[in-house]
């Protein structure tokens, strides 16, 4: 019998949902459902610029609307500056943490894409003297703080795109933990809130796989467990473009005005993505009573994208 499953939905405050963000929280309340579990909601507000107060309160309202209800939370990452910081002095005696100036620009100049976009940090700033860092800071530049990684394979297994590894130095870099901002970034505060929050069971799109095989480095590290992962296909546009809230690509409200109440939406996407055969309204309790994890890996592995059929 699978033991139960803690789940969690993390919505970033920066808008409205739109059917990939619905999507991906879907099948992880299924997932974690399915096993007698439970799930946490956390509002990841990190950036202070792009997050606003009133887009948390409407992705709840939004939630509470598609029947996508939590156990636990909501809990705002804003308020977990001093849990980041405890474990950034861990890292930084563990591993050892350094300042970096380098600008995008500088980065996308230096280093081929790895893992899709991402760029591997090529070290640039590792091994600066305390005289080039003062130096660099009387200038007026700003720095954000990587963490050095070893030379270690991380291995995984992924519950939708199979037996995943990453060579920590060669395909991924130092990596940032602290923004110029001072703000801690999301790979520290995610590992940090999921063990705190009691996570086991992390459901989100393929587009963060790259980001697993740090964030399983930092848990081993700071000896954290580490979650049962699963990354679905993403939903793109018929033009194979990324939906993204920006573009209110597939938003809940025409979503809504679409296929006129939340059922309709949730059937929806759930017929898109081969949950349901029928494209008809239902809820995420009914599409709940045929659902079973081990069914992900059969419809979603090697799929890295679905086309969304408005």
């Amino acid at each position: 019998m699978t033991s139960p499953l803690t789940g969690r939905f993390a919505p970033s405050p920066t808008g409205r949902m739109h059917a990939g963000n619905i999507f991906a929280s879907l099948v992880a309340w299924l997932t974690a459902k399915s096993t007698g579990g439970s799930m946490v909601l956390r509002i990841e507000d990190l950036d202070p610029d792009r997050s606003k107060p009133e887009f948390s309160d409407a992705l709840m309202k939004d939630y509470e609307a598609l029947g996508l209800t939590w156990d636990a939370g909501p809990f705002f990452q804003s308020t977990r500056a001093e849990a980041y910081h405890d474990a950034y002095e861990q890292l930084a005696e563990a591993c050892g943490i350094y300042p970096c100036f380098c600008t995008r620009a500088d980065l996308a100049c230096a280093s081929a894409p790895h893992w899709g976009d991402k760029h591997v940090y090529p070290g640039t700033c590792s091994h600066l003297s305390t005289d080039e860092v003062a130096a660099r800071k009387a200038a007026g530049r700003e720095a954000s703080f990587r963490v050095r990684v070893p030379q270690e394979r991380i291995i995984f297994s992924d519950s939708v795109q199979g037996a995943c590894s990453q060579m920590l130095d060669e395909e991924c870099g130092d990596f940032i933990i602290r923004r110029k901002d001072g703000a801690f970034a999301y790979q520290l505060a995610v590992v940090i809130d999921d063990a705190d929050q009691g996570v086991t069971s992390v459901v989100r799109g393929v587009d963060l796989l790259s980001s697993t095989p740090q964030q399983i480095f930092l848990q081993r590290t700071l000896r954290l467990p580490t979650p049962a992962y699963a990354h679905l296909p993403l939903l793109v546009a018929q033009s194979g473009r990324r939906l993204s809230k920006r573009d209110r690509d597939a938003s809940l409200d025409e979503m809504l005005a679409r296929y006129g109440t939340p059922a309709g939406v949730i059937g929806h996407i759930a017929y898109v993505c081969g949950l349901q055969e029928e494209d008809a309204p239902t809820t995420p309790e009914e599409l709940l009573k045929g659902f079973k994890p081990s069914t992900l890996s059969a419809l979603y592995q090697g799929i890295i994208s679905i086309p969304w059929r408005a």
